[in-house]
């Protein structure tokens, strides 16, 4: 029998975890059966679970890894920018599928402790590399220094989730792009 190596192994968990995506934003979780996660991923359900212990882990995994590049992203080029890709990227089928992973982690952190349990970890890694991000912002000498950092981080937080509702409900982007050179600006120093 064949081996199958690492890398191989790392692409089908891609692969299960990007059509996993789709299904858990299309029909929910609840409503991403394991029938609908086999089709969706073309794999059985050994397959899948072959990589993932259970549907509560693959739905984690892919929350974990959105988190991941948004994590990156921030630390990179700040919160405003993982703004300005979700919104250039609005219209992408990816995006919709990611937005609707965002509703059903929110809805998730409101109805399930345990998942709430597991996720407060991603969260708080999000949040601390807003929080060093502005911190090096402000340093410098990029930032507004009136305003505490743990408020310009809530700030740009509240912004974040307002956009992602608003595109997950289907409203048109439109010219948010203003909105958020607004939402920029509030934050820099003057």
């Amino acid at each position: 029998m064949p081996r199958v190596s690492q890398d191989q192994l790392d692409a089908r968990r891609q692969e299960i975890l990007t059509a996993a995506r789709a299904c858990f934003a299309r029909h929910g979780y609840e409503g991403a059966t394991v029938r609908r996660l086999e089709e969706a991923t073309g794999l059985s359900r050994g397959a899948i679970f072959h990589h993932f212990r259970d549907k509560d882990s693959l739905f984690l995994a892919v929350a974990e890894d959105d988190a991941a590049a948004m994590v990156e992203t921030v630390a990179r080029n700040g919160l405003v920018q993982v703004m300005r890709d979700l919104l250039a990227r609005a219209v992408s089928p990816d995006t919709t599928g990611w937005l609707g992973s965002q509703l059903e982690v929110s809805r998730r952190l409101r109805t399930d402790p345990a998942f709430a349990k597991r996720w407060s970890e991603r969260s708080a890694a999000i949040a601390e590399a807003t929080r060093e991000r502005l911190l090096r912002q402000r340093e410098a000498g990029v930032l507004r220094d009136d305003v505490p950092i743990d408020v310009l981080a809530q700030f740009l937080e509240l912004a974040y989730d307002g956009l992602v509702l608003h595109l997950a409900m289907g409203r048109p982007a439109g010219d948010l792009t203003r909105v958020l050179d607004l939402v920029e600006e509030a934050v820099r120093r003057h």
